[in-house]
């Protein structure tokens, strides 16, 4: 099995809502088009924090600020690709102006119970609703 890990983060706003993206079916995966958090896997010999600085820049084009806390540890297992991936995710904050990448279609700022009412969440962000 194949072992990868990614980093997502929750942005938080002055308001005290969250930043979620849309996924893009540009994608190509024929899924329905899911509610999500920035975020994706590391690369060899990246720290975590570099990985997720990065991960936002490209899907936002926002700039996180310093130390986002981490708030879970998940794994993922997708038996059909033999994969294990180790997922953590976070909290923070980020500056500038949004600027999504092909990955994300639309971006909208949610409070926690918005989050948790949509039918096309991330099922990773939902079991960590009790967390933010």
């Amino acid at each position: 099995m194949n072992l990868q890990v990614g980093v997502k983060v929750l942005l938080k706003n002055d308001e005290g809502e969250y930043l979620l993206l849309r996924r893009s079916q540009a994608l190509g995966r024929g899924e329905e088009q899911i509610w999500d958090i920035p975020g994706g896997r590391i690369v060899a010999d990246e720290p975590l924090a570099n990985a997720l600085t990065r991960e936002v820049l490209e899907e936002t084009g926002l700039m996180l600020q310093l130390h986002p806390q981490l708030i879970g540890a998940q794994d993922i297992f997708v038996e059909s690709k033999n994969l294990h991936v180790v997922r953590l995710t976070y909290i923070g904050s980020a500056e500038g102006q949004i600027q999504l990448s092909d990955e994300h279609d639309n971006s909208e700022w949610m409070t926690k119970e918005q989050i948790l009412a949509q039918e096309t969440l991330d099922p990773y962000i939902r079991k960590l609703g009790d967390l933010f």
